[in-house]
């Protein structure tokens, strides 16, 4: 199947695709089903029979058995509604609609992207996305270079034209870009900081959740070559806030790392000692103690600053909302003294020479 067509605005999906050959005679509903993996059948079903799903020049009213056929162009549309709602202990989540522009010029846009935002659309998460949000707003395309995870915050750079991204991408792909990401952490044992986390990153066979990253030995042959400079900025009898700066890009890779040094951070779901936490919450079945353990709807991790060849500053992100209250009712340090002393770090750490790997 060819797709024809997509757009997006922040409350509907629009795809049309164009039936090839081998789809010919085909059931409307299985056609869907392997291009909608993250949908079920039964989710299909009523797609069809609420009129969602168009079959260009036929009638509204489709059944999930009517047959489709070659060169006809499917028209599948996707209402926002709840469909995106976050909830924590059974209340919705206020998600952000103004997003903060740090830095724009006739390339490149970067963003202090909120938590729970999707750097582009993907599965079931359509609409609350970087990408999305950016082309309604300024009405023309825009393209991820990199990306951060749903729960991470802070400094995204995305692009404006095709020929950006790739620029700009190749830089991250080659190492001629510095990250620091801001961190808050359960103090599980006394940590000598600064340290250098090399553990390699993999994924175990038969363990659930697949995705989980593990930590091998530098030396092992399993998983790959991962490393990640850590630095305390403050610390307690229960938490530290610190600095993490990744050089290599694994996924997980910060928050991997810290957990296994003993660091496991604030909110994180699946690195907290119980993997089957992330599960629960999942299937929605997060328990009271699950809440408590976690503290926070998402894990606290927030991309700081980012500095990239080719720009003539620094990009820094503002500590988000959520992040900066639970600062001020848990910890005694001014908000003002931590971020300070943070910029300080990250501005004299970036001013390391870039291909030096340390």
């Amino acid at each position: 199947m060819s797709q024809k067509t997509k757009s997006f605005t922040p409350d509907e999906y629009c795809v049309t695709y164009t039936v090839n050959s081998i789809d010919n005679n085909k059931r409307l509903d299985q056609y869907l089903m392997h291009h909608f993996a993250s949908f079920s059948r039964e989710q299909i079903k009523r797609k069809i029979l609420a009129g969602d799903i168009q079959i260009q020049g036929r009638s509204a009213n489709l059944k999930p058995s009517s047959k489709i056929k070659e060169n006809e162009i499917v028209i599948i549309r996707t209402q926002r509604g709840d469909l995106e709602n976050e909830l924590w202990d059974g209340k919705e989540i206020e998600l952000e609609s103004e997003i903060e522009t740090l830095y724009e010029n006739d390339d490149i846009i970067a963003i202090n992207k909120p938590p729970f935002m999707a750097t582009h659309p993907t599965g079931k998460h359509l609409f609350y996305c970087a990408t999305v949000y950016l082309e309604y707003l300024k009405q023309s395309p825009i393209y991820s270079i990199h990306r951060l995870d749903r729960e991470t915050s802070g400094v995204l750079l995305l692009s404006k034209t095709v020929e950006a991204s790739r620029y700009f991408t190749e830089k991250f792909e080659n190492k001629q870009v510095r990250k620091a990401y801001f961190f808050i952490a359960h103090k599980k044992q006394n940590v000598q900081f600064p340290f250098t986390a090399s553990e390699r990153l993999g994924t175990k066979k038969g363990f659930i959740p697949e995705l989980y990253a593990h930590c091998f030995p530098e030396d092992s042959r399993l998983g790959k070559a991962s490393k990640t400079h850590f630095h305390k900025l403050y610390s307690d009898d229960n938490y530290v806030l610190g600095l993490a700066f990744p050089i290599t890009g694994r996924q997980h890779q910060i928050r991997s790392h810290a957990a296994f040094h003993a660091l496991p951070l604030l909110g994180d779901k699946l690195y907290n000692g119980d993997p089957q936490v992330f599960t629960r919450f999942k299937d929605h079945l997060a328990t009271a103690e699950d809440y408590q353990k976690m503290q926070i709807p998402r894990h606290a991790l927030h991309s700081m600053a980012i500095d990239i060849e080719g720009l003539e500053e620094i990009l820094f992100a503002p500590l988000t909302t959520d992040l900066r209250e639970w600062i001020d009712l848990n910890l005694n340090i001014p908000i003002k003294t931590l971020l300070d002393n943070a910029r300080e770090v990250i501005t004299e750490r970036f001013n390391k020479d870039i291909t030096s790997n340390t």
